[in-house]
């Protein structure tokens, strides 16, 4: 007889209450509490002053889990909540105030058996990242509370498939299956949970008795699967901020250009531009990258040019239209794609529609493209209009106005069917209204069904990512665990590293987390070596985390040659040819990296899977798996030599054949092969390991195959222990 657990456990899923209070020192004309709860758009949830004047309260519902937020004071000053719970390092220098939300029926432990189920964490809908297909496959995902089920079945048309527990962190847990669907039946499904006690039932009524008819139904008809472009995985990004990359032509450098090691600043230029990028395509190309990402190109006022004046005309000081179209080209015949990077949020004042509303105020035709408060319009500190982080010189486009729309989609229509353009970064795409993103993929789509899309935002992007709006996020959840753990200013914790990496894994569907824009440098940020503490062990090792954990690469222009650079505008220096030399150790090991990832189609589509975790030694492991195939990753973090070994029978999804497989590192050239299916390593201070599978001749003079376990680990020592180039 299968037990019933009470009735008493069935409860709806909650939202916590949560009230945000400043108390200000003096009187003040805003306060906003932005963060990773909205996307840290400052002007999502302004706060309401109360009758003493100095105090600023805000009550929202927040889903329990854990957040990063700061208070926005008069529209430009960011700070910390005095009374946070506690305060974080975001690992790009960035200090935030951090907020548990716990649920209300989780006062007391989760325990299995215990007759009891929370609730109010279980979740799953019928569409991403819950429910997804993918490389034939369909998969569902339901989130619980952690320790809190002993197994989960899924019940679908009748037949019943045991959930594998995919961990979490200490706020959820998830469990996944996998299944064969032709998608011409519907589905029909529901979960059936066992506490350890007994059993209910999660559908689409919340939580129920087992016998209860409580279903979730997808209609085949109806349903359409999320396809991302499939030459995204594949490849691997080059970012280039144009005005540093390479002055290839001083005829067209403005009256203020500086010599190329000049001090950045947010007002000089360099005179990067067309002609640099057109002379360094062998560079490029012989580093193996296989896309462009350009900050923006158009014609502008600023240097870094997100103050668009002209969305047709490339920046004169940067090109022509049809130079610019000749580099499309001419990167497309040497194995490069081209991304550009779309500035749809704001505009400059000099762009013609703004310009004319300062001219004709109240009577212009273009007075609904943007938000005015008042007229005249007031260029200048504190506009009378709605403004990028209230910066006068980016007022926001109003998409409410049909025309700014048209006018907005007509730019990629025009660059997508002159140039060769193959995706768009969106930038501050989290403060654009979620309709026009609809908008814009059917018009990019339409043009290119394989076109990229990708938005701006520093936290969660699901609510973009269900396959209506973006096809990826840049992925600064990536860089803030990496730099957690390999920066100076990280715990340097595997644990902290690997719960962070797989719960955004977990976040997205697979197809998303494979398109994901993976940094850990960028325009915006420090560069990795500085985060690291101008050590090149550890940005080193950034770099080959960013090369084999599931994603795609994303090169800020110069990380590859070990160049320096702070906050921005300093990040942001002339690209350092003179370092471009075989000697350079950054450049070798990138070029290896790259060609390395290149060439194996696992580190490039393999699902992750944590291996061997361990906090005192400071040594993480992985396996990425596709197919029967699997790579294997160790790191080791510490200042001292340490042993790994590795569990072939303990990589999910291989046959028993591959407890026998040689390996070779690709960062070595060695090989190795497993002893009872163990792979013993030894790596050497700030080291790490790229196993994968080996296939081919071997040499005597390289070839592995210990016999017993001390001589395992006397012969792995010498061919593991190495420091990185």
């Amino acid at each position: 007889m299968i037990a019933i657990l009470p009735i008493v456990a069935c409860r709806t899923m909650q939202m916590v209450d949560h009230t945000f209070l400043y108390h200000a020192s003096q009187a003040l004309s805003s306060v906003n509490v932005a963060g990773s709860f909205n996307g840290w758009n400052k002007e999502a949830n302004p706060m309401k002053v109360q009758t003493d004047g100095l105090t600023w309260k805000l009550a929202l519902k927040l889903a329990p889990g854990k957040y990063s937020y700061k208070f926005v004071l008069d529209g430009n000053t960011w700070i910390t909540d005095p009374k946070a719970q506690r305060n974080e390092d975001d690992g790009n220098g960035n200090t935030n105030s951090q907020l548990i939300i716990a649920s209300k029926d989780s006062v007391k432990p989760a325990k299995r058996g215990d007759g009891f189920i929370s609730a109010s964490a279980l979740q799953h809908s019928t569409e991403i990242p819950f429910f997804n297909y993918d490389r034939g496959q369909l998969t569902v995902t339901l989130r619980t509370r952690p320790n809190d089920i002993a197994k989960v079945n899924l019940l679908v048309n009748g037949r019943e498939t045991p959930m594998t527990d995919m961990g979490g962190d200490e706020f959820y847990e998830r469990y996944l299956a996998k299944l064969a669907w032709n998608r011409k039946a519907d589905l029909h499904y529901r979960f059936v949970l066992n506490d350890g006690k007994g059993d209910m039932a999660f559908g689409a009524n919340g939580l129920t008795t087992p016998t209860a008819h409580n279903e979730f139904v997808v209609s085949a008809k109806t349903f359409h699967p999320f396809v991302v472009p499939a030459w995204v995985e594949r490849s691997v990004i080059y970012h280039i901020f144009p005005d540093r990359f390479a002055n290839g032509d001083k005829s067209n450098d403005p009256a203020n250009v500086v010599p190329w090691n000049g001090k950045p600043s947010y007002n000089n230029y360099f005179g990067g531009d067309v002609a640099g990028v057109e002379q360094h395509l062998g560079y490029l190309k012989d580093l193996g990258v296989s896309a462009v990402f350009f900050n923006p190109v158009f014609k502008s006022p600023s240097n870094h040019r997100y103050e668009t004046t002209d969305y047709f005309q490339i920046d004169p000081i940067f090109g022509t239209n049809q130079e610019f179209l000749k580099l499309t080209r001419d990167l497309e015949k040497n194995g490069m794609k081209t991304i550009l990077d779309g500035v749809f949020n704001h505009t400059a004042t000099n762009f013609a529609p703004f310009a004319d509303v300062v001219n004709n105020g109240a009577d212009s035709k273009y007075k609904n493209w943007y938000t005015f408060k008042s007229f005249p319009v007031k260029v200048g500190p504190n506009p009378n209009y709605e403004a990028w982080f209230n910066f006068p010189s980016m007022p926001k486009v109003n998409y409410s106005s049909p025309e700014a729309r048209r006018y907005m989609l007509s730019v990629p229509e025009f660059w997508q069917t002159k140039a060769s353009v193959a995706g768009w970064r969106l930038d501050a795409a989290n403060e654009v209204t979620p309709d026009y993103w609809v908008d814009f993929r059917k018009k990019v789509k339409s043009i290119n069904p394989n076109a990229w899309i990708v938005g701006e935002v520093w936290g969660d992007g699901t609510p973009w990512l269900k396959g209506d709006q973006w096809d990826s996020v840049m992925n600064y959840q990536f860089s803030e665990a990496v730099l957690g753990f390999v920066s100076q200013a990280g715990s340097g914790r595997p644990s902290d590293l690997m719960r962070k990496l797989m719960g955004v894994y977990n976040t997205y569907a697979p197809q998303v987390s494979r398109n994901m824009m993976n940094l850990i440098s960028s325009h915006d940020t420090p560069r990795i070596l500085n985060l690291c503490g101008k050590d090149a062990s550890l940005a080193k090792l950034a770099a080959i985390l960013q090369f084999t954990w599931i994603g795609t690469p994303s090169i800020y222009y110069g990380d590859e040659i070990g160049m320096e650079g702070a906050k921005d505008p300093d990040n942001r220096r002339g690209m350092t040819w003179d370092a471009v030399n075989r000697s350079n150790s950054f450049l070798n090991l990138y070029k290896k990296l790259v060609h390395m990832r290149n060439a194996d189609r696992t580190l490039q589509s393999g699902d992750p899977v944590p291996l061997v975790i361990d906090d005192q030694k400071q040594v993480v492991s992985f396996a990425r798996v596709l197919d029967d195939k699997a790579d294997l990753i160790a790191i080791n973090r510490s200042n001292t030599e340490q042993s790994i070994d590795l569990n072939l029978r303990h990589v999910t999804g291989l046959p028993g054949k591959a407890a026998t497989t040689e390996f070779s590192d690709a960062l070595s050239g060695q090989i190795i092969a497993p002893t009872e299916s163990i792979l013993h390593l030894r790596l050497s201070p700030r080291s790490a390991a790229v196993l994968i599978p080996h296939s081919g001749s071997i040499s005597h003079s390289r070839h592995i195959r210990p016999t017993s376990v001390g001589a395992a680990v006397a012969m792995s020592k010498a061919l593991v222990n190495k420091e990185l180039p």
